[in-house]
């Protein structure tokens, strides 16, 4: 059994945005050449999330109303995380309802996906650098 790290590294230039990574975290399989085994990918941040899910607009954009009325960025007071000097206590919420990551199997060499499913990095507190593991297990 092989067993591969590799980091991603983002820098969403907004406070919220959701980035396609499939594409990446399928090079990261390929160049491993493993065949069968398990890919898994998370964020390495508590404010930033990893989801599998549709790529269309339409559903990104219900993503960031249905989280926003879940845990509003503003007023900043409501948070007691904010007390710290922070503002980011509703990012902390946002990604613990999208979850920190992700588990693809691979087969015969290739992220193993049901139709439409892609892996997205969800960032909650952006402007600044951030990472996401890959860890590849297999053969």
């Amino acid at each position: 059994m092989k067993s591969f790290r590799e980091e991603l590294w983002f820098e969403v230039p907004s406070r919220r945005g959701f980035v396609n990574i499939t594409g990446q975290v399928r090079d990261c399989v390929e160049r491993r050449r493993v065949t069968e085994g398990l890919g898994l990918v998370n964020a390495m941040h508590i404010t930033a999330s990893v989801f599998i899910n549709d790529n269309e607009t339409g559903l990104h954009e219900d993503y960031e109303r249905w989280l926003e009325e879940l845990a509003p960025h503003e007023p900043i007071s409501q948070y007691r995380h904010n007390r710290t000097g922070e503002d980011n206590g509703d990012a902390h919420l946002k990604r613990q309802v999208m979850g920190r990551e992700v588990t693809v199997a691979i087969t015969e060499g290739r992220l193993d996906f049901g139709p439409w499913e892609q892996i997205f990095y969800g960032e909650f507190d952006g402007r600044r650098r951030k990472r996401v593991l890959v860890k590849i297990i297999g053969e």
